[in-house]
């Protein structure tokens, strides 16, 4: 990954590391409570809200070449179960662990004299700037591994009704009579026959009428 766009400190998803400083070893624990960034989570699935409240527990250790970040993320996801469309929530907890390069120094601490020419490995690595880093990219893939890509109210939720869409849940007994396809045509044909034949019933007294009328004159 290149390097970031210029980092804004006073976003509270960016952290500075010049207090924990560039001795391999030195450690630095942090709190933050912040809100939710937009579409944090698996968009029309399952997310954490925008504005939401989630916890940050930080670790920040530097090490030769950057400073390695282990933490954890707490937060209340959102979404709807995809048998029932019944709302889900769910308290989540994700986990991470992200390395952020110092972009002056190569895996020994030493100052580069040239760029690196792996174009390819500097697009995997993240990248401190000014001892910052922004935590939203890391934050964002651990919570979509963190959630279920298809979330349920309950593990043994029935859905709907395939016929009338009805939430089976609320009403275990819930059924259609079934009717075999086989016959379908034949109940159709029948019905259409009992049709016709009230028809004609109906056509009788009309036609006989005159007949009746000729005899008595």
């Amino acid at each position: 990954m290149a390097l970031n766009a210029r980092l804004d400190h006073r976003n509270p998803l960016v952290f500075d590391t010049h207090e924990l400083g560039r001795r391999p070893g030195a450690l630095q624990r942090l709190s933050r409570e912040i809100e939710a960034p937009g579409d944090l989570g698996i968009q029309g699935v399952i997310g954490v809200p925008q504005g939401a409240p989630v916890k940050l527990e930080l670790r920040l250790e530097s090490v030769m070449d950057g400073v390695l970040v282990t933490g954890t993320a707490r937060a209340r996801a959102e979404g709807e179960c995809v048998r029932c469309l019944e709302p889900v929530g769910l308290e989540l907890e994700a986990d991470f662990q992200e390395m952020f390069s110092y972009p002056d120094a190569d895996d020994r601490g030493r100052v580069k004299a040239e760029p690196a020419d792996d174009a390819e490995e500097d697009e995997d690595m993240l990248f401190l700037e000014d001892g910052l880093f922004d935590l939203e990219p890391v934050l964002r893939d651990a919570v979509v591994l963190a959630l279920p890509m298809q979330p349920v109210c309950q593990d043994d939720c029935p859905g709907l009704c395939a016929q009338c869409g009805a939430r089976l849940a609320d009403d275990p007994d819930h059924h259609h009579d079934a009717v075999d396809i086989r016959w379908a045509a034949l109940q159709g044909l029948a019905g259409s026959l009992e049709d016709g034949e009230k028809d004609e019933m109906s056509g009788e007294a009309p036609r006989s009428a005159p007949a009746n009328e000729k005899q008595e004159k």
